[in-house]
């Protein structure tokens, strides 16, 4: 992507305070309402899988452009897959207790990839800003959801 890194952070067990650092960088790019609530979870869900089922660490790199905030959660691990990622079946059984990480991942977020080397797994996240100008904007600033598909080509 090019961009330089903004925000830098270590994956730890104090998921409070990653979130705390992720919600305040998109804060300070302009990232507000609904779409600022669905990038911290997405940034908890993932940093939680790297410490349950990744190395146990990693680090967070958050950057912003003009179409969202971008997040890569780095696992020197490397166990995340493709696989996991987009498994057959999409959806967690409604019954299951755990799985659902990367479901909540990959429906709150407009993009979501996963690059891998040899021994490092980076999955990457992107959440758009809303679009400005819109009548729908009125409604989101005064707490309403962000509509569906309003986002920044």
């Amino acid at each position: 992507m090019g961009e330089e890194t903004a925000l830098r952070c270590p994956i730890t067990a104090d998921l409070a305070l990653l979130r705390d650092h992720v919600r305040s960088f998109a804060t300070s790019q302009g990232l507000t309402g609904a779409r600022l609530d669905d990038l911290v979870i997405a940034v908890n869900e993932a940093a939680d899988n790297t410490l349950e089922h990744g190395g146990g660490s990693g680090t967070l790199h958050a950057r912003a452009d003009d179409r969202g905030i971008w997040i890569d959660i780095t696992d020197t691990a490397g166990t995340l897959t493709a696989g996991h990622l987009y498994r057959q079946g999409a959806d967690p059984p409604p019954a299951a207790s755990r799985g659902y990480g990367l479901w909540i991942i990959r429906k709150i977020c407009d993009e979501v990839r996963l690059e891998r080397s040899e021994d490092t797994v980076v999955l990457r996240m992107n959440v758009r800003f809303p679009v400005t100008g819109k009548p729908e904007d009125e409604a989101t600033a005064n707490g309403a959801d962000t509509p569906p598909g309003a986002y920044r080509a």
